[in-house]
């Protein structure tokens, strides 16, 4: 590779995204590509849902297991990325990285192409599960960390397929390689690991879900991010030039506080501080990330255990006009008493999205919703979905549903559990075949949570007005498991005093009421004028057992910038505060 590996070790290495999850923008590889100069290409298409989804791939077909939209994207992109000397990284090996990495050997001979690739695995924990204590999951696998990655640039591959990474670790490894980092130079490594985190997730970087999305230019095709990594592990967060959405401090913030659980930021190799980190604006969509500094990684891995946890179906009743909350008593009441096997367990949701005096049939629905889950797949098929069909003409006034009678479908649990760093055989297969082990970290420190909430007083900023905390607040919320997190960060100090001290947990319990049986930890960031908040249990047992219709939390920091909140009318914009009078 011309770029990456010529380059000087003191040259800013330019590492460019084109996936955040298994179904993002197909054209984005191509687009990266031909956007402006870059000397590595990463891909993130691993998720927890995800693993199930290949999981089931891989019991149906031991050939399958990988990402194959990443297969399609090479088909029309490798001879380009060739050419321009740009080396392409990604966790697209799923459950099978030497599958993939087959598949990739065959399509370059099918397109006459000649490629070097290396194979990142080892994290496949499955077969021993048992002995590991990991029960009986349909996956397990460890987060790895860049190492072995390194290992292949440093070979020279042209691709590099990985198995179960941590998410930074495509971006880290190649960093890594260039600058020649040691596994003790911590502040560097988790430098890095700040960048990666900012732009896996592609375009949630460049505006994408981003709270005020409406200050963002050109927001119909954002460009996918780039991070210009330097030597000390700092970096420029940008984009190819004349591509849509924007970078900007807050873009990047936000991502920072994507998924994360506290101050704390574990990988494999490095713990980032991310109460370490400071933003600026660096330019016309460039952010410098800097000043990040980095512990020594914990003695354990993650690993992702994925199981089929039974069977579910769920059927939705439209409740029309008057009465809603009779209506739907009534109609939970005949679907139980039809019931004539009942599933192990059955909840109930009604949404009401009706409004008073509707100007149309949809303003004055709202929607009730049954779900039912059982080890038994035939007790929440049409036994189930048939009793709530069959009540449609002796029940509420316009009652229908969203949908005919079937059968159920089976659902995944997704659990977090842990082994120490040298259990996994981290292995990188180099282009020439030959099989390298990564050794474990030798430095390591137990990781302990970091909640940095010290006691504030909530300060006196004179009159308020009754407005949406996100009239001045962004938000950014996701999964972590069956947890969730929302960070909530504000664009002054000033704004940051107020938010800190009005913004408790007790205070996020009143304004979510759905948080209010559960454990919640809160962390303040003041570099990032950002609190964070982990809701536990919220998800129940992961994305794929869709707890609540918002099974990932994508909108939970949406719904909390809904809720209205005393403001100081100094942080207020004067529109904002006459509509709310």
């Amino acid at each position: 590779m011309s770029s990456a590996s010529a380059a000087s070790p003191h040259a800013v290495l330019r590492i460019g995204n084109c996936s955040g999850f298994y179904g993002d923008r197909l054209a984005a590889m191509r687009e990266m590509l031909e956007g402006g100069p870059l000397d590595v290409l990463t891909g993130d298409y691993l998720a927890e849902l995800t693993m199930l989804i290949l999981g089931r791939d891989r019991a149906k077909d031991p050939t399958l297991g990988y990402a194959r939209t990443f297969l399609r994207q090479l088909e029309d992109c490798l001879g380009l990325a060739l050419d321009q000397g740009v080396r392409i990284v990604a966790n697209a090996g799923g459950l099978n990285p030497p599958g993939c990495a087959t598949a990739i050997r065959d399509l370059a001979e099918r397109l006459g192409l000649s490629v070097k690739v290396a194979v990142v695995d080892g994290d496949d924990l499955t077969d021993r599960a048992g002995e590991l204590g990991l029960g009986q999951p349909l996956a397990a696998n460890a987060y790895l960390g860049a190492f072995g990655i390194a290992a292949a640039c440093r070979a020279d591959a042209d691709v590099v397929i990985t198995g179960r990474v941590t998410d930074a670790s495509v971006v880290v490894g190649p960093a890594i390689a260039h600058f020649d980092w040691q596994p003790t130079e911590f502040d560097a490594l988790a430098g890095a690991m700040a960048a990666g985190h900012v732009i896996e997730c592609g375009t949630q970087a460049t505006g994408g879900n981003f709270a005020f999305f409406r200050d963002v230019p050109d927001l119909t095709r954002p460009g996918f991010p780039i991070a210009e990594i330097r030597r000390d592990g700092s970096s420029i967060i940008t984009k190819h030039p004349g591509t849509g959405g924007t970078v900007t401090v807050d873009t990047v913030a936000s991502q920072l506080l994507y998924e994360i659980q506290d101050a704390r930021y574990a990988g494999p190799d490095a713990v980032l501080r991310l109460d370490s980190i400071t933003l600026e604006q660096n330019g016309p969509d460039r952010v410098l990330l800097s000043g990040a500094h980095g512990e020594a990684p914990p003695p354990d891995l993650k690993v992702s255990c994925t199981r089929i946890g039974g069977f579910r179906n769920e059927m939705s009743f439209v409740l029309t006009g008057l009465d809603i909350e009779a209506k739907a008593e009534l109609a939970q009441r005949q679907v139980e008493a039809a019931l004539t096997v009942r599933p192990e367990e059955l909840s109930w949701t009604l949404a009401r999205t009706d409004h008073d005096d509707p100007d149309s049939q949809a303003r004055a629905a709202a929607t009730l919703t049954v779900v039912a889950r059982d080890p038994d797949e035939a007790k929440v098929g049409r036994a189930f979905s048939g009793a709530a069909v069959e009540i449609a003409l002796g029940s509420y006034p316009g009652c229908f549903l969203t949908s005919p009678p079937g059968r159920g479908s089976a659902y995944g649990v997704y659990e977090a559990r842990y082994v120490a760093q040298d259990v996994p055989g981290h292995t990188v297969t180099l282009p020439d075949g030959t099989r390298q082990l990564i050794p474990a970290p030798t430095t390591t420190s137990p990781l302990e949570p970091l909640h940095i909430d010290t006691s504030v007083t909530e300060e006196r900023h004179g009159p308020t007005v009754n407005v949406p905390l996100g009239t001045v607040a962004g938000a950014r919320s996701g999964d972590k498991g069956g947890n969730a997190n929302v960070g909530v960060w504000v664009r002054s100090d000033a704004e940051f005093a107020w938010l800190d001290g009005v913004l408790t947990v007790d205070r996020l319990r009143e304004l979510l009421p759905e948080t209010r049986e559960l454990t919640v930890i809160r962390t303040r960031l003041p570099r990032l004028r950002a609190l964070n908040f982990v809701i536990e249990g919220l998800l129940g047992e992961g994305v794929a057992y869709a707890a609540r219709f918002d099974p990932q939390a994508k909108a939970l920091g949406e719904w909390l910038r809904a809720r209205h909140v005393d403001v100081p009318t100094e942080f207020v914009p004067s529109t904002a505060e006459e509509s709310h009078r």
